[in-house]
């Protein structure tokens, strides 16, 4: 398999609830107006706490200066599994859990924290750019290493460093973090860029406006409903993550649907922000599930991550997951 390393230098942020409004003019224009900037690499996640941003250098600029506006101290890189060649955004989404024993716990093994973003299309590995030597390093027996320079896909090698390159020391990874399921089920989508124009009022509204207090009257039911949605423009390619009666506000046909319209369910990990050093969260919770062949999407945010698993298996998970955590 090829490990494609994207040319994309990230940075990850997040903004406050209470400064969205200051940031909605960027955003619109990183969302929806992608050809008036130079940016190609964008996604935006809302959670109960706030929203996390990752966008290239060139998207960044689009954004105000504001103390709402946390910034991740580090530049990251993309890193993408490709399976049988071709584009990275164009290769059949192979899932979390498919890389969790070739990429995500040997990185977890060499101390390397890793921030995921899994979309409709692909799963992207970010690690610190600072970290790359190592990474390439620790992956190269296994992958193909191929660096994207100028929109060309090139050979890379690995760099032959290895003075302080220590093997590790590989321990056993308990779950260590809270775990939570919200009673909300999710759906991962896209749509065509080319229909964005005729749902763009909708998804600013979903987006920026939809997110506020509940309405009076809400039933205590829905008290372990959580606000969770992802939108992502990544090279031209469109991923949606929302939850079910989001998608019903679409107009048919707008969205993408696998064969099986299948819904997800959430697994949220982190009781207190986890913060961005410390390494093999995700890999706590993606090697149980790759042991047990589940697929899972994962994304993860400024302050907690969250996992989706299928409907079907959310409570297998779960058990398996907390089965982990007290093991130990």
């Amino acid at each position: 398999m090829e490990l494609h390393i994207l040319e994309h230098s990230l940075k990850v942020a997040s903004i406050e609830k209470e400064g969205i409004q200051i940031c909605t003019h960027g955003l619109i224009k990183l969302a929806f107006l992608a050809s008036k900037t130079r940016c190609k690499f964008f996604s935006l996640t809302e959670t109960p706490e706030d929203y996390t941003i990752i966008v290239d250098e060139e998207g960044f600029k689009e954004l105000p200066q504001s103390e709402h506006i946390s910034v991740a101290d580090a530049t990251w890189l993309a890193l993408n599994v490709v399976s049988g060649g071709g584009n990275a955004s164009n290769s059949q989404p192979i899932g979390v859990t498919k890389i969790a024993k070739s990429v995500i716990a040997p990185l977890a093994d060499h101390n390397i924290s890793v921030f995921m973003l899994s979309t409709y299309q692909t799963d992207f590995i970010l690690v610190r750019e600072r970290d790359l030597p190592m990474v390439m390093h620790t992956l190269s027996s296994e992958f193909t290493l191929l660096r994207v320079v100028n929109g060309e896909t090139v050979a890379v090698h690995d760099l032959g460093v290895t003075n302080g390159f220590v093997k590790p020391k590989l321990v056993p990874r308990p779950i260590i973090h809270p775990l939570s399921s919200p009673s909300n089920m999710f759906c991962v989508t896209s749509l065509d860029p080319d229909t964005l124009p005729s749902v763009a009022t909708l998804l600013m509204d979903v987006m920026f406006y939809s997110g506020g207090p509940k309405e009076p009257g809400a039933s205590s039911e829905d008290s372990n409903h959580i606000r969770f949605f992802s939108f992502s423009l990544i090279e031209g390619y469109i991923s949606l993550v929302m939850d079910e009666q989001t998608t019903q506000r679409f107009p048919n046909n707008v969205l993408f649907t696998s064969a099986s319209g299948e819904l997800w369910k959430m697994v949220r990990i982190g009781g207190q922000p986890l913060g961005f050093d410390e390494c093999g969260i995700v890999a706590q919770i993606s090697e149980p599930l790759a042991t047990a062949d589940i697929p899972a999407y994962y994304i993860s945010t400024f302050k907690f991550d969250h996992a989706l698993v299928p409907e079907e298996n959310i409570q297998s998970v779960i058990g398996a997951l907390r089965t982990k955590s007290t093991a130990q």
